[in-house]
This record gives C-alpha cells, sequence and structure tokens, in this order.
C-alpha cells in the first residue's frame, strides 16, 4: 500500500510540473539582448479575474527584478484598465512620464475546457497583423478580452505574453503558452513568471545583470 501511495505521489507531483508549457515563440531577427532601464509588466485580463491578473504581474514582475531589472506591475503603477478611454499618444506619454522603456504583456487569450477549444474567429498567432506595435496590440486585445461571449466555463488557461520595445514601440518577442488545470492563480502565476522569464534570457532577448 505504501508503495502505490508513493507511486501515485510521484505521478501527481510529475503532472504538476508539466502542466504549463510554452508552445509557440517568436522573436525579431534584428534584436540583440537588450538591458532596458524600467520594464512594465502589463496584464490583460477581464475584470471578474483581477486576482488573476494581480498574480500573474506580481511574479512575471518579480522575476524579471530577479534578473536585475527595475521591473513595475500595472496594477500597481496605473491601477485597473490602466489605459481605458486613452488615446495612442496619452497613453505613449503616460509611460514616458515614468521612464518606461520596455512593456511584458500579460494576455489571456482563452479559458476553455479541453474538448471546446474553438479559436473562431480569433487569430491567436504571435505573427498576426496587430502585434507590430505596441499600441495597435494593446487595443485589439483589449477589445477581444471584454466581449461579451469571450469566455467559457474551463479548465484550460491560453495565454500570450509579448515585448515591446517602447523606444520603438515594436514587438520585440512574442510567447503563448498554455496552463491546464491550475492549482490556483498563485502557483500560475508562479510557474508562469519563471517560464517566460528563462525563455526570455534563453532566446537571448533580455540579459541576466545579476550574473554579468
Amino acid at each position: 500500500m505504501k508503495k502505490i501511495i508513493f507511486l501515485i505521489s510521484v505521478v501527481i507531483l510529475n503532472t504538476a510540473c508539466t502542466t504549463q508549457r510554452i508552445t509557440n515563440t517568436w522573436k525579431t531577427e534584428e534584436n540583440a539582448p537588450n538591458v532596458y532601464n524600467k520594464i512594465l509588466v502589463l496584464g490583460l485580463i477581464i475584470d471578474s479575474d483581477r486576482s488573476i491578473q494581480e498574480n500573474m504581474e506580481n511574479h512575471l514582475g518579480g522575476d524579471l527584478r530577479a534578473l536585475g531589472y527595475n521591473t513595475v506591475t500595472a496594477l500597481k503603477e496605473f491601477g485597473p484598465k490602466a489605459f481605458e478611454k486613452m488615446t495612442e499618444e496619452a497613453a505613449i506619454e503616460k509611460l514616458k512620464g515614468k521612464d518606461i522603456d520596455a512593456v511584458v504583456t500579460i494576455v489571456l487569450l482563452d479559458k476553455t475546457r479541453e474538448s471546446g477549444y474553438v479559436p473562431s474567429n480569433n487569430q491567436y498567432s504571435p505573427f498576426g497583423y496587430y502585434n507590430n506595435y505596441f499600441w495597435d496590440y494593446h487595443r485589439t486585445m483589449y477589445r477581444r478580452i471584454y466581449s461579451p461571449d469571450y469566455f467559457v466555463v474551463n479548465t484550460r488557461y491560453f495565454w500570450e505574453s509579448n515585448l515591446f520595445d517602447m523606444r520603438s514601440q515594436k514587438l520585440i518577442y512574442s510567447a503563448q503558452t498554455q496552463s491546464f488545470d491550475p492549482v490556483d492563480s498563485e502557483l500560475m502565476g508562479h510557474r508562469y513568471g519563471k517560464m517566460i522569464v528563462k525563455n526570455l534570457v534563453t532566446q537571448k532577448i533580455l540579459v541576466d545583470k545579476i550574473m554579468k
């Protein structure tokens, strides 16, 4: 009986360690490792999932700080719906006023049951037309996630994180991930932050300033 319990525990542990994975990445060919002065982590997640947004932003921000970057989160710096009803010019000036020279987004593309994931008219590829510039991406994704029929009851999360260089406002890096049956948003945020930051370094998008 003890051996059976041990084996079950090992299976559960191994399953938990593989419940989140990167499914697709992209980076600009012109990119070299960048050292930014101040990075904003911006979650675009529907209101009812405010705790998820907070956990996802906090963990990704904390992992970026662990690399030596000055990082702030949108909820703490600007509050909920940071750029709601703002023009592109006003939003960019708002970021410049805080000396932010890079933005990393966390977008919850979809939540769904395993048997019911249908992209419909949504384009989930990181190579979509809206991804070339920060404001176009923000506007497109904001409209998508706040549409009335955006969510269904689900057990699977589909995420996308993009890094925009605010000096050019262009997309530098994009990654899509899937999370399967997360235990809670705290653990999901912890795993997500570590996974994305590790990939940013592996892809030579960011450098580990602490290790240099």
